[in-house]
């Protein structure tokens, strides 16, 4: 099969038969809602998107057989033997840099913290928020990272490849929350896809928002391209997680806060973030420079 066939039948796979594979998984989890009832109150979206992702993850190695891939290294995944110092040079850009995006969100009034917190909640939302970076970060990576783009660059220059991998992981970043009415069919899914990219119609939501995604995809492949495999970029998107799964948490929107500038708690929707993101465009190449030539 031609590689470019190839990828346009996985992305096709991916969304099509995640829309479909959604209701099959929304009727399981009913099935069970005794005993997981937090799964089975979730929004039928939900089950949309995760359905995509198991179907991406699923397809990913026979897209990479297909494209000449013959070991995981060819997905960025390597021993990691000797490179830990990459991972947790990745985590502390990823925390660093959204880390001013909240400091200054707070210290002009954006946002503000609570007087006090329960200590159980502190533990848990920390908790929580350290394992979902841990996994997401991980497994996004080499979906997009690895796979998408490791796939594209097989096919096209490795700047376009850039840009379409990075549009991808944009888009499905982008979905929006989508209430669907009434009882879920077999072609539930296939109905709420289009829906869920609204924020396409909403220019405050999609710039920045979509351009940051966008921006923010193109820093994690510059990463895995300059450093030779995932575990810069792994460290570097779990930093942006914690953040991401804690702020929220941590922080609540002020009455006079401009959300265009600072971003909702989704913290990466506005023009600061934007900022900061350029900037770390900008300085990566330095931050990586002691990476670029090490072995991958």
């Amino acid at each position: 099969m031609r590689p470019l066939a190839a990828l346009v039948i996985y992305i096709t796979v991916v969304f099509v038969g995640g829309a479909l594979l959604a209701p099959e998984l929304y009727w399981l989890v009913q099935s069970a809602a005794q005993t997981f009832p937090s799964l089975a109150d979730a929004p039928f979206h939900r089950f949309v998107t995760r359905a995509i992702l198991i179907l991406a993850l699923a397809g990913l190695w026979p897209l990479m057989r297909a494209l000449g891939a013959k070991s995981t290294a060819d997905l960025g995944i390597v021993k990691p033997t000797g490179q830990w110092k990459k991972l947790f040079a990745g985590l502390a850009v990823g925390f660093v840099s959204l880390a001013v995006v909240a400091a200054i969100t707070i210290a002009f009034g954006a946002r503000t913290c609570p007087d006090h917190f329960a200590a159980g909640k502190v533990a848990s939302k920390l908790a929580s928020a350290i394992a979902t970076a841990a996994v997401i970060g991980s497994l996004e990576e080499i979906l997009f990272r690895g796979g998408l783009f490791g796939g594209l660059q097989r096919v096209f220059d490795w700047r376009l490849s850039l840009i379409v991998s990075s549009a991808i992981y944009a888009i499905v970043h982008f979905f929006a929350p989508t209430r669907h009415e009434g009882a879920v069919v077999w072609t539930s899914g296939l109905a709420l896809l289009p829906q869920m990219l609204a924020g396409f119609g909403d220019l405050h939501a999609l710039v920045p928002g979509f351009f940051n995604l966008t921006l923010a995809g193109a820093l994690l492949v510059l990463a895995f391209q300059r450093t030779g495999n995932l575990y810069f970029p792994v460290g570097l998107h779990a930093g942006w997680i914690f953040w991401l799964k804690s702020y929220g948490a941590f922080t609540t929107e002020t009455a006079q806060a401009n959300m265009w500038l600072f971003g909702s708690k989704a913290m990466i929707d506005g023009w600061l973030a934007c900022g900061v993101l350029v900037a770390t465009l900008l300085v990566l190449p330095r931050l990586t420079f002691s990476f670029a030539k090490s072995s991958s």
